[in-house]
């Protein structure tokens, strides 16, 4: 089974935002996006969400969290800068059907490590806000391998009536 890396949804202009950008927050759009990942997400029944403590990444996995009864676990892991070995050494250790959110940044330097590890990625790569990288592995514990990557588009859902 796999495990699913999302690229925040989209968040307010950092050129525009005033204070720390630790706290910059989700548009409206990325709330639709946010409930339209949730939507889609839902149906692999996730085990653990882990997140960025970044507002716009842990609010990119609200709507889902609600959804599935779990909570997100936040980790400096995921967050901008993050070392694109730590986040790999993460993905192997979660169990199947885990679902992640991070950075813009650190997401391709992943696929990239990935690729030169000889990894199949299947695809277009998709870095746009919302796109999520479904990795598929191998084996298990000291075995496990990431063995492919492709990546799924933004979800266009609209945000729920209400």
């Amino acid at each position: 089974m796999p495990i699913r890396l999302i690229r925040h949804a989209k968040a307010g202009s950092r050129h525009d935002w005033v204070g720390s950008d630790v706290v910059r927050p989700l548009t409206k759009k990325g709330w639709e996006q946010a409930h339209g990942l949730a939507g889609r997400l839902v149906l692999t029944q996730p085990q653990r969400l882990l997140s960025s403590p970044f507002t716009r990444c842990v609010q990119t996995l609200e709507p889902l969290a609600e959804a599935c009864g779990l909570t997100i676990e936040e980790t400096d892991l995921l967050r901008e800068g993050a070392r694109f070995d730590a986040v790999i050494e993460l993905l192997l250790s979660l169990p199947d059907n885990s679902v992640l959110c991070s950075h813009g940044d650190v997401i391709p330097d992943v696929i990239a490590a990935l690729d030169r590890r000889h990894v199949d990625i299947f695809g277009l790569p998709d870095w746009r806000k919302a796109a999520t990288w479904v990795i598929t592995r191998s084996g298990d514990g000291q075995t496990a391998q990431i063995v492919s990557a492709t990546t799924e588009p933004p979800p266009t859902t609209q945000l729920p009536a209400g």
